[in-house]
Protein backbone atom coordinates (compact mmCIF):
# COMPACT_ATOMS: atom_id res chain seq x y z
CA UNK A 1 0.00 0.00 0.00
CA UNK A 2 1.30 3.40 -0.67
CA UNK A 3 2.53 5.41 1.77
CA UNK A 4 0.23 8.66 2.12
CA UNK A 5 1.35 12.02 0.08
CA UNK A 6 1.21 15.65 1.54
CA UNK A 7 -1.95 16.34 1.39
CA UNK A 8 -3.48 13.22 2.08
CA UNK A 9 -3.36 10.05 3.87
CA UNK A 10 -4.24 6.34 3.20
CA UNK A 11 -7.80 4.91 3.45
CA UNK A 12 -9.51 1.80 2.06
CA UNK A 13 -10.04 2.31 -1.66
CA UNK A 14 -14.01 2.64 -2.58
CA UNK A 15 -15.03 0.25 -5.35
CA UNK A 16 -13.66 0.94 -9.25
CA UNK A 17 -10.77 3.36 -7.66
CA UNK A 18 -7.24 2.60 -7.00
CA UNK A 19 -5.43 2.88 -3.83
CA UNK A 20 -3.49 5.99 -5.04
CA UNK A 21 -5.76 7.61 -6.52
CA UNK A 22 -8.01 7.56 -3.35
CA UNK A 23 -5.11 8.37 -0.98
CA UNK A 24 -4.82 11.76 -2.28
CA UNK A 25 -8.91 12.35 -1.29
CA UNK A 26 -8.18 14.01 1.54
CA UNK A 27 -9.35 11.58 3.98
CA UNK A 28 -12.55 11.04 2.08
CA UNK A 29 -14.51 8.91 -0.64
CA UNK A 30 -14.40 9.58 -4.17
CA UNK A 31 -16.25 12.64 -6.03
CA UNK A 32 -20.15 12.72 -6.81
CA UNK A 33 -20.50 12.61 -10.32
CA UNK A 34 -17.83 9.83 -11.30
CA UNK A 35 -18.13 8.05 -8.14
CA UNK A 36 -18.49 4.25 -8.38
CA UNK A 37 -22.25 4.54 -6.83
CA UNK A 38 -23.19 5.46 -10.99
CA UNK A 39 -22.36 1.54 -11.19
CA UNK A 40 -22.52 0.27 -15.32
CA UNK A 41 -22.54 3.48 -16.42
CA UNK A 42 -19.12 4.52 -15.01
CA UNK A 43 -17.61 0.66 -15.65
CA UNK A 44 -18.99 1.07 -19.49
CA UNK A 45 -16.87 4.75 -19.41
CA UNK A 46 -20.20 6.29 -19.93
CA UNK A 47 -20.34 9.42 -18.01
CA UNK A 48 -23.65 10.79 -15.93
CA UNK A 49 -25.28 13.86 -17.03
CA UNK A 50 -23.86 17.33 -16.90
CA UNK A 51 -24.66 19.34 -13.75
CA UNK A 52 -25.93 22.80 -13.29
CA UNK A 53 -24.95 24.86 -10.76
CA UNK A 54 -25.66 28.23 -9.31
CA UNK A 55 -23.55 30.78 -7.98
CA UNK A 56 -25.75 32.91 -5.54
CA UNK A 57 -25.54 36.31 -5.19
CA UNK A 58 -25.46 36.57 -1.14
CA UNK A 59 -24.30 40.48 -1.85
CA UNK A 60 -26.29 42.60 0.87
CA UNK A 61 -28.80 44.68 0.69
CA UNK A 62 -30.02 41.64 -2.12
CA UNK A 63 -29.73 38.86 -0.10
CA UNK A 64 -32.31 39.09 2.28
CA UNK A 65 -33.74 35.93 4.09
CA UNK A 66 -36.86 36.34 1.96
CA UNK A 67 -34.65 36.37 -0.94
CA UNK A 68 -32.82 33.34 -0.20
CA UNK A 69 -35.65 31.01 1.22
CA UNK A 70 -37.26 31.92 -2.45
CA UNK A 71 -33.87 31.40 -4.45
CA UNK A 72 -33.11 28.64 -3.28
CA UNK A 73 -36.53 26.83 -3.43
CA UNK A 74 -36.91 28.11 -6.88
CA UNK A 75 -32.93 26.53 -7.56
CA UNK A 76 -34.39 23.40 -6.23
CA UNK A 77 -37.82 23.09 -7.95
CA UNK A 78 -35.83 24.14 -10.70
CA UNK A 79 -33.79 20.94 -11.10
CA UNK A 80 -30.07 22.56 -10.07
CA UNK A 81 -27.60 20.50 -8.33
CA UNK A 82 -26.21 23.06 -6.40
CA UNK A 83 -25.72 26.25 -4.76
CA UNK A 84 -22.32 28.14 -4.53
CA UNK A 85 -21.79 31.33 -2.40
CA UNK A 86 -18.22 33.09 -1.89
CA UNK A 87 -16.38 34.43 0.62
CA UNK A 88 -15.05 38.06 1.88
CA UNK A 89 -14.85 39.84 5.48
CA UNK A 90 -14.11 42.95 4.22
CA UNK A 91 -13.46 45.45 1.23
CA UNK A 92 -11.53 48.45 0.80
CA UNK A 93 -11.65 51.63 -0.56
CA UNK A 94 -7.91 51.73 -2.19
CA UNK A 95 -6.05 48.23 -1.91
CA UNK A 96 -2.97 47.69 -4.86
CA UNK A 97 -4.14 44.21 -5.32
CA UNK A 98 -5.46 43.23 -8.48
CA UNK A 99 -8.80 41.30 -8.78
CA UNK A 100 -7.58 38.11 -10.99
CA UNK A 101 -11.49 38.40 -12.84
CA UNK A 102 -11.90 41.64 -14.33
CA UNK A 103 -10.35 43.80 -16.82
CA UNK A 104 -9.16 46.49 -14.53
CA UNK A 105 -8.56 44.59 -11.57
CA UNK A 106 -11.60 45.71 -9.85
CA UNK A 107 -14.16 44.23 -8.18
CA UNK A 108 -16.81 46.77 -9.32
CA UNK A 109 -19.06 46.35 -5.76
CA UNK A 110 -20.88 49.67 -4.59
CA UNK A 111 -19.29 51.03 -1.29
CA UNK A 112 -22.31 49.97 0.89
CA UNK A 113 -22.50 46.45 -0.49
CA UNK A 114 -20.70 42.98 0.84
CA UNK A 115 -21.12 39.30 0.89
CA UNK A 116 -22.81 37.34 3.62
CA UNK A 117 -20.66 34.80 5.66
CA UNK A 118 -20.74 31.72 3.76
CA UNK A 119 -21.52 28.82 6.34
CA UNK A 120 -24.23 31.27 8.46
CA UNK A 121 -25.88 31.86 4.71
CA UNK A 122 -25.41 28.13 3.39
CA UNK A 123 -27.04 27.34 7.23
CA UNK A 124 -30.04 29.16 6.00
CA UNK A 125 -30.00 28.13 3.00
CA UNK A 126 -29.82 24.53 4.24
CA UNK A 127 -32.88 24.70 6.02
CA UNK A 128 -34.98 26.34 3.04
CA UNK A 129 -33.78 23.20 1.03
CA UNK A 130 -33.75 19.51 1.07
CA UNK A 131 -31.85 18.03 -2.07
CA UNK A 132 -29.77 20.73 -3.55
CA UNK A 133 -25.89 20.68 -2.67
CA UNK A 134 -24.90 23.33 -0.84
CA UNK A 135 -20.88 24.80 -1.93
CA UNK A 136 -18.53 27.71 -1.01
CA UNK A 137 -16.74 29.18 -4.10
CA UNK A 138 -14.69 29.81 -2.78
CA UNK A 139 -14.03 29.82 1.05
CA UNK A 140 -10.66 31.81 2.02
CA UNK A 141 -9.09 28.89 4.16
CA UNK A 142 -5.41 30.79 5.06
CA UNK A 143 -7.64 33.74 6.71
CA UNK A 144 -9.17 31.44 9.49
CA UNK A 145 -8.45 29.61 11.99
CA UNK A 146 -8.76 25.99 10.78
CA UNK A 147 -9.97 24.56 13.76
CA UNK A 148 -13.62 26.85 13.89
CA UNK A 149 -13.22 26.36 9.69
CA UNK A 150 -13.61 22.72 10.75
CA UNK A 151 -15.85 23.03 13.32
CA UNK A 152 -18.36 25.23 11.03
CA UNK A 153 -17.94 22.74 7.90
CA UNK A 154 -19.01 19.92 10.21
CA UNK A 155 -21.73 21.44 11.32
CA UNK A 156 -23.33 22.60 8.39
CA UNK A 157 -22.84 18.83 7.00
CA UNK A 158 -24.61 17.96 9.96
CA UNK A 159 -27.21 20.41 9.61
CA UNK A 160 -27.36 19.87 5.50
CA UNK A 161 -27.80 16.03 5.75
CA UNK A 162 -24.38 15.56 4.01
CA UNK A 163 -24.79 18.20 0.99
CA UNK A 164 -21.51 20.31 1.48
CA UNK A 165 -19.08 20.59 -1.55
CA UNK A 166 -15.75 22.83 0.28
CA UNK A 167 -14.55 25.16 -2.36
CA UNK A 168 -11.36 26.37 -0.97
CA UNK A 169 -8.59 28.87 -2.42
CA UNK A 170 -5.81 30.79 -1.12
CA UNK A 171 -7.06 33.90 -1.49
CA UNK A 172 -5.64 37.31 -3.58
CA UNK A 173 -6.42 40.49 -1.30
CA UNK A 174 -3.82 41.15 0.15
CA UNK A 175 -5.24 44.59 2.31
CA UNK A 176 -7.88 41.93 3.32
CA UNK A 177 -5.32 39.75 5.22
CA UNK A 178 -3.92 42.41 6.60
CA UNK A 179 -6.73 43.94 8.19
CA UNK A 180 -7.18 40.09 9.43
CA UNK A 181 -3.68 40.12 10.56
CA UNK A 182 -2.85 37.09 8.74
CA UNK A 183 0.38 36.68 6.74
CA UNK A 184 -0.05 37.12 2.70
CA UNK A 185 3.10 35.58 1.92
CA UNK A 186 2.29 31.94 3.93
CA UNK A 187 -1.02 31.81 2.19
CA UNK A 188 -0.79 28.50 0.44
CA UNK A 189 1.43 26.36 2.87
CA UNK A 190 -0.85 27.48 5.67
CA UNK A 191 -3.53 26.60 3.45
CA UNK A 192 -1.94 22.74 2.88
CA UNK A 193 -1.58 22.70 6.76
CA UNK A 194 -4.93 23.74 7.74
CA UNK A 195 -7.06 21.07 5.85
CA UNK A 196 -4.87 18.39 6.88
CA UNK A 197 -5.62 19.77 10.50
CA UNK A 198 -9.63 20.12 9.30
CA UNK A 199 -8.94 16.47 8.20
CA UNK A 200 -7.82 15.05 11.03
CA UNK A 201 -10.72 16.73 12.99
CA UNK A 202 -13.02 15.48 10.71
CA UNK A 203 -11.82 11.50 10.55
CA UNK A 204 -10.18 10.56 13.84
CA UNK A 205 -11.75 10.42 16.94
CA UNK A 206 -9.05 12.10 18.74
CA UNK A 207 -7.29 14.64 16.56
CA UNK A 208 -3.45 15.72 16.88
CA UNK A 209 -1.06 17.26 14.52
CA UNK A 210 2.24 18.62 14.28
CA UNK A 211 2.99 21.02 11.07
CA UNK A 212 5.45 23.77 10.48
CA UNK A 213 3.04 26.51 10.96
CA UNK A 214 0.22 24.84 12.93
CA UNK A 215 -0.18 23.08 15.82
CA UNK A 216 -3.23 20.87 17.24
CA UNK A 217 -2.62 18.96 20.75
CA UNK A 218 -4.75 15.78 21.11
CA UNK A 219 -8.56 17.11 20.65
CA UNK A 220 -11.64 15.62 20.05
CA UNK A 221 -14.26 17.13 17.56
CA UNK A 222 -18.04 16.24 17.29
CA UNK A 223 -20.31 15.85 15.51
CA UNK A 224 -18.58 14.46 12.65
CA UNK A 225 -19.55 15.30 9.02
CA UNK A 226 -22.52 13.27 7.29
CA UNK A 227 -19.88 12.80 4.63
CA UNK A 228 -17.51 10.11 5.29
CA UNK A 229 -13.95 12.36 6.43
CA UNK A 230 -15.55 15.30 5.70
CA UNK A 231 -16.95 17.22 2.37
CA UNK A 232 -15.59 16.61 -1.15
CA UNK A 233 -12.57 19.54 -1.48
CA UNK A 234 -12.69 22.01 -4.56
CA UNK A 235 -9.72 23.95 -5.19
CA UNK A 236 -10.26 26.92 -6.63
CA UNK A 237 -7.45 29.13 -9.09
CA UNK A 238 -6.48 28.98 -12.53
CA UNK A 239 -2.23 29.08 -11.75
CA UNK A 240 -0.06 26.42 -12.10
CA UNK A 241 -0.07 25.99 -8.16
CA UNK A 242 -3.63 26.04 -8.18
CA UNK A 243 -4.29 23.29 -10.63
CA UNK A 244 -1.35 21.13 -8.64
CA UNK A 245 -3.09 21.14 -5.62
CA UNK A 246 -5.95 20.02 -6.97
CA UNK A 247 -4.18 17.18 -9.04
CA UNK A 248 -2.08 16.56 -5.77
CA UNK A 249 -5.19 16.41 -3.10
CA UNK A 250 -8.65 17.53 -4.34
CA UNK A 251 -11.42 15.86 -4.67
CA UNK A 252 -12.25 18.79 -7.85
CA UNK A 253 -11.50 21.85 -9.67
CA UNK A 254 -13.75 24.70 -9.46
CA UNK A 255 -12.45 26.57 -12.07
CA UNK A 256 -13.99 30.48 -12.98
CA UNK A 257 -14.67 32.68 -15.78
CA UNK A 258 -14.22 30.10 -18.32
CA UNK A 259 -15.38 29.51 -21.95
CA UNK A 260 -15.23 26.16 -23.28
CA UNK A 261 -12.07 26.92 -25.22
CA UNK A 262 -10.23 28.34 -21.61
CA UNK A 263 -11.92 25.19 -19.71
CA UNK A 264 -10.60 22.92 -22.53
CA UNK A 265 -6.95 24.24 -22.14
CA UNK A 266 -7.16 24.11 -17.72
CA UNK A 267 -8.18 20.82 -17.77
CA UNK A 268 -5.65 19.53 -20.30
CA UNK A 269 -3.06 20.83 -17.63
CA UNK A 270 -4.56 19.69 -14.80
CA UNK A 271 -5.10 16.37 -17.11
CA UNK A 272 -1.13 16.37 -17.24
CA UNK A 273 -0.16 17.30 -13.37
CA UNK A 274 -2.76 14.00 -12.29
CA UNK A 275 -0.81 11.50 -14.15
CA UNK A 276 2.44 12.71 -12.42
CA UNK A 277 0.33 12.25 -9.17
CA UNK A 278 -0.33 8.71 -10.12
CA UNK A 279 -4.47 10.06 -10.81
CA UNK A 280 -6.74 10.26 -13.32
CA UNK A 281 -9.07 12.80 -14.53
CA UNK A 282 -11.87 10.57 -13.52
CA UNK A 283 -10.75 10.76 -10.24
CA UNK A 284 -11.82 14.57 -9.72
CA UNK A 285 -14.92 16.53 -10.27
CA UNK A 286 -14.87 19.49 -12.30
CA UNK A 287 -17.08 22.20 -11.88
CA UNK A 288 -16.80 25.76 -13.76
CA UNK A 289 -18.61 29.11 -13.13
CA UNK A 290 -18.57 31.10 -16.61
CA UNK A 291 -19.34 34.21 -14.12
CA UNK A 292 -19.88 37.03 -16.46
CA UNK A 293 -19.17 35.22 -19.38
CA UNK A 294 -21.65 34.67 -22.26
CA UNK A 295 -22.93 30.79 -22.16
CA UNK A 296 -26.17 29.42 -23.96
CA UNK A 297 -27.19 25.78 -24.00
CA UNK A 298 -26.03 25.44 -26.99
CA UNK A 299 -22.45 25.66 -25.35
CA UNK A 300 -22.79 23.10 -22.74
CA UNK A 301 -21.58 20.30 -25.34
CA UNK A 302 -18.47 22.01 -25.50
CA UNK A 303 -18.12 22.18 -21.67
CA UNK A 304 -18.89 18.26 -21.67
CA UNK A 305 -16.33 17.70 -24.42
CA UNK A 306 -13.86 20.11 -22.39
CA UNK A 307 -14.00 17.38 -19.40
CA UNK A 308 -16.28 19.37 -17.48
CA UNK A 309 -18.75 17.76 -15.01
CA UNK A 310 -20.92 20.97 -13.83
CA UNK A 311 -21.54 23.98 -14.89
CA UNK A 312 -22.21 26.91 -12.55
CA UNK A 313 -24.17 29.66 -13.78
CA UNK A 314 -24.41 33.36 -12.68
CA UNK A 315 -27.97 33.76 -11.38
CA UNK A 316 -28.46 37.66 -10.94
CA UNK A 317 -32.01 37.94 -9.31
CA UNK A 318 -32.79 41.02 -7.05
CA UNK A 319 -36.12 40.15 -5.39
CA UNK A 320 -37.77 37.34 -4.38
CA UNK A 321 -40.49 37.28 -7.26
CA UNK A 322 -37.24 37.81 -9.41
CA UNK A 323 -35.79 34.76 -8.20
CA UNK A 324 -38.46 32.63 -8.80
CA UNK A 325 -39.02 33.77 -12.66
CA UNK A 326 -35.65 34.03 -13.63
CA UNK A 327 -34.51 30.44 -12.04
CA UNK A 328 -37.37 28.95 -13.46
CA UNK A 329 -36.41 30.00 -16.88
CA UNK A 330 -32.31 29.33 -16.37
CA UNK A 331 -34.05 25.88 -15.55
CA UNK A 332 -36.06 25.20 -18.41
CA UNK A 333 -33.35 26.32 -21.14
CA UNK A 334 -30.12 25.29 -18.96
CA UNK A 335 -30.80 22.09 -17.26
CA UNK A 336 -32.87 19.82 -19.24
CA UNK A 337 -30.14 20.88 -22.17
CA UNK A 338 -27.57 19.31 -19.49
CA UNK A 339 -29.31 16.38 -18.58
CA UNK A 340 -29.23 15.03 -22.16
CA UNK A 341 -25.24 15.59 -22.25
Amino acid sequence: MPSANVCGSVRSTPSGYSEVATSTFLGRSAPPSRSSDHGSAAFLGMLPPMRMGLFLPDVSPIATPEFLSAYGEAAENAGFSSLWVGEHVVFLDEYASKYPYSDDGRLGLPPDSGLLEPFATLSFLAAATSTIRLGTAVCLVPQRNPVYTAKSVSTLDWLSGGRLDFGVGIGWLREEFEVLHEPFEQRAARTREYLEVMRALWRDDESSYDGDLYKLPPSRMFPKPVQEGGPPIYFGGETDPALRRVAECGDGWHGFNHLPESAASHVARLEAMLTDAGRKLADIDVTVCPYLQPVEPSHLSAYRDAGVDQVVLTGFAFDPDNARRVLGELGDAYVGAASAL
